[in-house]
């Protein structure tokens, strides 16, 4: 039988609830608890959001995950007969579906590095970015804390690939839940990746927590969300990058009397 209007948008919302939940919540317990003392140094910056911080994020996001959830229903429920995708990756063959994930990351990447740009138009940045930037430390729960305005922008990107190319329809919803775990690790405020990723040939065009965590720090450069490749075309990879990226991956020998009077 076929879903109703509340049963399809109540299970998009519940679905992505769900998701922002398990990834933010467990990079949450495991960084900022279990293993926050052995992994401080890979911390950017040496110190934790306040409660304050994690409520506010929380209320964002939950807006956000809404308006996700109601662009998702508006393109695959009142949009079916026209979406582009399809059923069985017969019908195209495995180097096309492959094809299709290199596809939706440059398209996402490139989307959100213009329209992440844009909001730092300072009429935009004040009445609409400057949520997700009162995060100025951010942490996992920052992945989605976004004015509404913008949130429905976020969102665009669900019609943009729906309408798109033939793409496999599990291929959009695996992508769509991997850009939830890269943005949670985005905003993770530690760095997981190894001491010199950043300088060789593949991890110089990737970006990492710490891109994203100097440009909750510092407001402007570093805009791309899977990616660095637009961020050094068009020069807005910031100067200090390299240098907090090498000062943070590398382990000092800190003693237990230091860590504490950082508050860990």
């Amino acid at each position: 039988m076929e879903q109703t209007f509340f049963e399809f948008w109540t299970e998009e919302a519940i679905g992505i609830v769900a998701d922002y939940f398990k990834f933010a919540a467990s990079a949450f317990i495991i960084f900022y608890i279990l293993l926050k003392k052995p992994m401080w140094f890979r911390k950017v910056q040496k110190k934790l959001p306040k409660l304050s911080d994690y409520g506010r994020d929380i209320m964002y996001s939950m807006i956000s995950i809404m308006i996700f959830a109601t662009v998702g229903l508006l393109t695959y429920y009142y949009g079916k007969s026209y979406v582009n995708t399809y059923k069985s990756i017969d019908e195209y063959g495995y180097v096309y579906y492959a094809f299709t994930w290199v596809f939706m990351f440059f398209i996402h990447d490139t989307y959100f590095y213009w329209m992440h740009r844009a909001m730092h138009h300072p009429i935009l940045f004040k009445h609409v970015h400057l949520v997700h930037h009162k995060s100025t430390n951010p942490s996992p729960w920052t992945a989605y804390a976004f004015h509404p305005i913008e949130g429905l922008l976020e969102a665009m990107i669900i019609p943009i690939l729906a309408f798109s190319i033939p793409i496999h329809r599990n291929a959009i919803g695996l992508f769509l839940l991997f850009q939830i775990a890269y943005n949670v690790y985005g905003h993770l405020g530690f760095e997981l990746y190894p001491k010199n990723f950043h300088k060789n040939a593949v991890g110089k065009y990737v970006n990492t927590s710490v891109a994203h965590n100097l440009h909750h720090d510092k407001f402007h450069g570093n805009y791309g969300l899977y990616f660095l490749i637009w961020d050094r075309i068009m020069g807005t990879i910031r100067t200090d990058y390299n240098s907090t990226y090498e000062s943070t991956t590398d382990a000092p020998h800190q003693t237990s009397t230091t860590l504490e009077h950082q508050g860990v």
